[in-house]
């Protein structure tokens, strides 16, 4: 069957539609994107704004026409972080489903890690032992942790990179003092949950996400053109150096590099910083980088709920 996902993030609006059915290999078969940056469109009030609202009908308007165009016989849409957060988020997914006819599911931070979990046992199999999954995205830090396809560990974190960089980062570059108020808020936050992993001893440490592809290319990891079955690392020594690197350079600069978005330059320090504070409080010398995330999750749970034919 022909599926169609609409991931509204907390940085894109993210379309993918996959020729998919159970048990088998999903193959993307069309995918557009556009990118909203919802987690820095949050008033001082907690609410999405009003022209942050209107981009995300029409994204979400666009999309529902690029699905039907291109045939697809179920459209799965969920928001997540920005949207989750937003204190007039019933009043948004209101307003899409009134004038887009897209019924937007809000997913909770809980059920990001555990679909992204699945993900990660989908693409690196059983022989990986057990996995400890870290995702950032624009709004949250997902870590989940388990040796099953459903982690026995899952936790959602405010520590998105779009989110610190709105509230912490002011300055382009920001200045030293404010980067070290960012490590010390970033330590704080993970105090709570980090015991937690640290007792479920992990096999394969995992990172998905645009953040982590995005580091590990300027450490030196293969160029996307590559494809994704190319194995891709972000190591500790790796990602401190392109770290003290990148802070130092302005966004406009930093957008210039090879695998970096114009768009997200700007959050990458702030990401940057989130994994390497999260990397060495749980002791990761060396991250693999899965190319499948929570999209493919919420596709891989849609498929294993059909009825065989």
């Amino acid at each position: 069957m022909r599926l169609g996902v609409l991931d509204v993030g907390s940085n894109t609006v993210h379309l993918l539609v996959v020729d998919a059915y159970r048990a088998a290999h999903p193959w993307p078969a069309y995918s557009e994107k556009s990118e909203l940056r919802l987690a820095e469109r949050i008033g001082p009030d907690g609410t999405l704004t009003r022209a942050g609202a209107d981009a995300l009908v029409e994204a979400a308007a666009r999309a529902r026409a690029a699905a039907l165009k291109h045939g697809t016989e179920d459209l799965l849409a969920f928001a997540t972080s920005a949207v989750r957060d937003a204190t007039n988020s019933a009043e948004v997914l209101q307003r899409v489903r009134a004038e887009t006819e897209v019924d937007l599911q809000v997913l909770s931070g809980e059920a990001e890690a555990i679909m992204t979990f699945l993900a990660v046992r989908r693409w690196f199999g059983w022989s990986a032992g057990r996995l400890l999954v870290l995702d950032i995205g624009g709004g949250s830090l997902e870590l989940a942790a388990g040796i099953d396809e459903e982690p026995d560990l899952a936790v959602s974190l405010p520590l998105g990179a779009g989110r610190l960089t709105r509230d912490w980062l002011v300055g382009d570059p920001p200045p030293a003092t404010r980067i070290a108020k960012l490590r010390e808020h970033v330590a704080e936050v993970l105090d709570a949950s980090a015991p937690k992993f640290e007792a479920q001893p992990w096999d394969r440490p995992v990172a998905t996400s645009k953040t982590f592809r995005t580091l590990a290319r300027l450490a030196g990891s293969a160029p996307s053109s590559a494809g994704p079955r190319v194995p891709r690392q972000l190591t500790a020594t790796g990602l401190h150096q392109i770290t003290a690197f990148i802070s130092r350079m302005s966004s406009a600069a930093l957008a210039e590099m090879d695998g970096v978005s114009a768009g997200r330059a700007h959050q990458l320090l702030a990401g940057a910083v989130v994994a390497e504070v999260t990397m060495n409080r749980l002791g990761i010398d060396t991250l693999d980088i899965c190319p499948w995330a929570l999209r493919e999750g919420v596709i891989l749970r849609r498929l294993d709920v059909l009825t065989p034919a």
